[in-house]
């Protein structure tokens, strides 16, 4: 009987998680939402509606009334109403930013004042999405990106807002349209190795460094990023996207030299250090052949 009486429809389910995570019980949640549903009402009706055990709901309605969700109307008997949820959860909104905002800048006094050394992951493509945000957001001089045009098209407003500020941007592209994201002349954007395409699992990475101070690295495919302010880790971030700088900038003035050399896509390099699985990847995506083949056709020199 029981669980027949908590049973509720699929789409309060769905709100419990949430309410969860803003500190309620799922006993409040349900008989907050049921006052939502149908108020006013009293403990009795609201316990027999929602499924909750009346002892339960007593004790649920003096914390949501001590906390200003529900409030009592009527005595003999008392009757709750809800308070409506954009005022009730706007409020515990502005309260949790005041305190964390007054707790981070008092905390500052007792932290140890040395670089993190540590490399944070980050969870849940909404969060890394933020973090990413917020690290353009609170750039200084310097970013830095190497990454897909459709990654580096969601964060494209923060972009401008860097480029507007003064900031150096330097974006290495897979894709074919540069233009897109050359906000400003401090913002300069080269297609990978001359013509943007995506050709093993590394180019599936989103590498950002912020003021050579931070870096973050997350796989498109993937919803967890990786955040640092190591000093080596920062440096070989940086280092990875200048040197793909210096390729884009390469391309664009030896491309044929380097195609006659090498092969298409610097093939022939590519094959001697890719695995068998990264290989396979390769000749996917550019159609074209392994370089052993492609030696084997070469006129002999002389």
């Amino acid at each position: 009987m029981a669980a027949t009486a908590l049973t509720i429809d699929q789409k309060s389910e769905e709100f419990l998680h949430d309410f969860k995570r803003l500190g309620f019980s799922e006993y409040e949640a349900r008989v907050y939402m049921q006052l939502l549903r149908s108020s006013p009402a009293t403990a009795y009706e609201a316990a027999k509606a929602c499924g909750v055990p009346r002892p339960n709901t007593y004790n649920a309605l003096e914390t949501l009334t001590q906390r200003g969700a529900v409030m009592p109307i009527s005595e003999n008997p008392v009757r709750y109403v809800a308070t409506p949820p954009a005022r009730h959860f706007g409020a515990i909104s502005r309260q949790t930013n005041a305190v964390c905002e007054s707790l981070a800048l008092r905390l500052k006094e007792i932290e140890t004042p040395e670089d993190d050394p540590y490399v944070w992951n980050i969870r849940g493509a909404d969060l890394v999405r933020e973090k990413i945000d917020a690290l353009i957001d609170t750039s200084e001089s310097s970013i830095r990106i190497k990454a897909a045009d459709s990654i580096v098209r969601l964060h494209s407003d923060v972009l401008k807002r860097a480029a507007k500020r003064g900031v150096n941007i330097l974006i290495v592209l897979f894709g074919d349209d540069a233009d897109q994201f050359r906000f400003s002349k401090n913002c300069r954007v080269y297609l990978h190795e001359g013509n943007g395409v995506r050709m093993g699992d590394a180019d599936n990475l989103f590498t950002l460094t912020c003021d050579h101070l931070e870096m973050l690295t997350t796989s498109i495919d993937d919803t967890v990023a990786f955040h640092t302010r190591n000093k080596a880790v920062v440096r070989m971030a940086d280092t990875l996207i200048r040197h793909d700088f210096y390729m884009a900038e390469i391309f664009s003035r030896f491309g044929s030299q380097i195609d006659a050399a090498f092969g298409r896509h610097l093939q022939d390099l590519r094959m001697k250090t890719f695995s068998p699985e990264q290989q396979d990847t390769f000749v996917k995506r550019t159609g074209l052949k392994h370089s052993e083949q492609r030696r084997r056709t070469r006129r002999p020199r002389g």
